[in-house]
C-alpha cells in the first residue's frame, strides 16, 4: 500500500499539487509504521518533510527530519545522515534562522568531507557560501564558493555550476566586483545553455545586461535583453513587461551613442541573440561550456 501512494504522491508533485502530494505520503508513513520496515519509513517521512518543507510548513518538517536522522544514525548511514542534516540546515535558512542552520551544515561538513561526497559537499559549501555573503563576509563567502565550484566539477553537477556561478556573480555585484561578475553570470549563462534550461539564461542575461548599462557597453546590453524578451515570452516570465520596456529605452540611448559617435550600426549590432558570452569564454580557453530549489539550492533527499 505504501508503494501505491508513493506513486500517487509523485504523481501529484508533477502536477504541482503540493497539498495533494502530502496526504498521499502521510498515509505512506502510516503504512510504513505499520509495515515495520525502517528504511521504508526513513524513505516517506524524507519524502513527506521535503513537500513540508514546500508548502512552508517547517515545523512538521522538521519533525519528519529529525526522525529520519534518528532511523538513520541507528542504521550508521553516514552519507543519509549527512544529507538530512543539510536538508534541517536549509530548512532553517528558508523559515529566515541562518542561526540555527549553520550548526546543521557545520555537522554536515563534519561528516560528508571525510567521505569526500563530492555532490553533497557542493551543496553545501555553496549554501555556507550564501550565509556568509548575507553577514556581510565576502572574503569567506568566495573561499566557500569556490570549494563549492570544485566539488560541482568533481561531481559533473552542470545545474550547480550554474546556479553557484549566478550566485556568485550576484555577490560580486553587490559589492561592485563588476569584471568578477560579467566573468561568472557568463560563466552561468553558458553552463544554462549547455542544460537548455533557458530561464536560468535568462535570468543571468539579464543582470549582465545590468553591468554593461553601467560600464557603457550599451550594445552588449541590447543584445543581452533582446534574448531575454525573447525567453521572456517563451515562457510568460513574470519581468516581461520590464524587460521590453527596459529593452525600448537601451536600443533608443544606443542608437543615439551611435549616431553621436558617427559611427552607424552594422546590421548585427542591434539584433541577433547575445554571443558576448561565448567570446568572453573562448577568450579565457574555456570553449562553449565555460568553467547550482538551489533552488536555491537546496538539498533534498
Amino acid at each position: 500500500m505504501s508503494e501505491e501512494h508513493q506513486h500517487k504522491a509523485r504523481i501529484f508533485l508533477h502536477r504541482g499539487d503540493l497539498a495533494q502530494a502530502r496526504l498521499c505520503y502521510e498515509q505512506a508513513v502510516k503504512d510504513d509504521r505499520t509495515g515495520g520496515d525502517k528504511q521504508a519509513l526513513s524513505d516517506s517521512l524524507g519524502n513527506l518533510g521535503n513537500v513540508c518543507a514546500m508548502l512552508g510548513a517547517y515545523e512538521e518538517a522538521e519533525r519528519c527530519y529529525r526522525e529520519v536522522l534518528d532511523i538513520q544514525r541507528a542504521q550508521q548511514n553516514l552519507h543519509a545522515v549527512g544529507q538530512t542534516l543539510v536538508n534541517l540546515g536549509n530548512l532553517h535558512a528558508e523559515a529566515g534562522q541562518p542561526k540555527k542552520a549553520r550548526p546543521f551544515y557545520l555537522e554536515a561538513l563534519d561528516l560528508l568531507e571525510p567521505l569526500r561526497y563530492h555532490r553533497a559537499l557542493g551543496i553545501l559549501y555553496a549554501n555556507l557560501a550564501m550565509q556568509d555573503s548575507a553577514a556581510g563576509q565576502t572574503d569567506e563567502a568566495i573561499t566557500k564558493f569556490k570549494k563549492a565550484l570544485e566539488f560541482h566539477r568533481m561531481a559533473g553537477d552542470e545545474e550547480a555550476l550554474a546556479v553557484t556561478y549566478s550566485q556568485l556573480g550576484k555577490m560580486f555585484l553587490s559589492v561592485g566586483g563588476l569584471q568578477q561578475a560579467e566573468r561568472c553570470l557568463n560563466n552561468a549563462s553558458e553552463h544554462y545553455i549547455k542544460l537548455g534550461k533557458e530561464p536560468g539564461e535568462a535570468g543571468a542575461l539579464r543582470l549582465l545586461a545590468g553591468i554593461y548599462e553601467q560600464t557603457g557597453e550599451r550594445l552588449a546590453a541590447v543584445r543581452c535583453l533582446e534574448r531575454v524578451v525573447l525567453l521572456d515570452g517563451r515562457y510568460a516570465l513574470p519581468q516581461m513587461q520590464e524587460d521590453a520596456e527596459r529593452l525600448a529605452r537601451l536600443r533608443d540611448a544606443a542608437l543615439k551613442q551611435v549616431r553621436s559617435e558617427e559611427c552607424p550600426p552594422s546590421s548585427e549590432a542591434l539584433a541577433g541573440p547575445p554571443e558576448r558570452a561565448k567570446h568572453a569564454a573562448a577568450e579565457r580557453g574555456e570553449g562553449e561550456g565555460g568553467v547550482e530549489r538551489l533552488t536555491n539550492d537546496a538539498f533534498k533527499v
